[in-house]
């Protein structure tokens, strides 16, 4: 499939995707929030992607926010649909995937692409990245998941200090506070965040999607973490993938996964 906004390659079982609007800073309007769906959709299906990573095009930017000009003259309730329409699209979707997302954060990660990189399961910045939330300085909040995902990830006190004074951290900060995994050089930040995804493309892809959704359970008001756990594992034990796991580690040789 063809894209407008985004650049897809798929090589030993991770799907690159490159936001490519390098003269917005790759900013998030509709369009690019539609593509990036279908093409994540599309991922999540496909037995041959077995992990994903997302990143901006330039060195500028992953994604320095969302596109403004779209939504400046909107009412409440234009508003209120933008916000939940983005939710449905992109970030709730990325965050409920099957397949480990990694967002390679490459540069200016603001507002909406803040928001972006925290619904991705894992994060790894380069050196010249810097993040933030400054949406009050618009009179706007986050609207993408920022104000519940900042503080899951830096705690209470720090989100709510982020979101108020707008203020961008760097990479380093942001690593301290844990809203990166790691932090490496510019010009390794791909390769690092292949070589992640590559351990993860050796694993069982039913065994890691039964743990995404245990982990995400621990999160919601409405389910209890450690009864999903207990019945994630259980499932675990009826799944093709299960099988070949235990016999490959009593036969001593490496499993080989279907995903089921």
């Amino acid at each position: 499939m063809s894209y407008q906004n985004i650049l897809t390659d798929l090589t030993d079982q991770v799907l690159l995707i490159t936001i490519n609007r390098p003269d917005q800073l790759n900013a998030l309007n509709r369009q690019t929030i539609e593509e990036l769906n279908k093409a994540l959709a599309l991922a999540d299906v496909n037995r041959d992607v077995r992990a994903i990573m997302v990143t901006g095009a330039g060195d500028k930017a992953f994604v320095a926010g969302a596109d403004i000009k779209e939504f400046a003259a909107f009412s409440v309730e234009e508003g209120q649909m933008l916000s939940r329409a983005g939710h449905k699209l992109l970030f709730d979707f990325i965050e409920n995937m099957s397949k480990p997302v990694i967002a390679a954060v490459n540069g200016f990660a603001l507002g909406g692409g803040l928001e972006l990189a925290m619904s991705c399961h894992i994060r790894i910045a380069s050196e010249t990245a810097r993040m933030g939330l400054p949406e009050v300085s618009l009179g706007v909040i986050p609207g993408y998941g920022g104000t519940q995902r900042l503080a899951q990830l830096v705690g209470k006190g720090k989100a709510l200090e982020m979101i108020a004074t707008a203020d961008f951290v760097d990479a380093r900060d942001a690593l301290q506070w844990g809203l990166v995994n790691r932090v490496v050089a510019a010009d390794a930040l791909l390769a690092e965040c292949r070589k992640m995804a590559a351990r993860m493309t050796r694993n069982s892809p039913a065994a890691i999607a039964a743990a995404y959704r245990a982990v995400r359970a621990g999160y919601e008001s409405s389910s209890s973490g450690f009864e999903a756990e207990i019945r994630e594992f259980g499932t675990c034990f009826g799944t093709v993938d299960f099988r070949e796991g235990t016999s490959a580690f009593l036969e001593k040789r490496k499993p080989t996964f279907e995903g089921r």
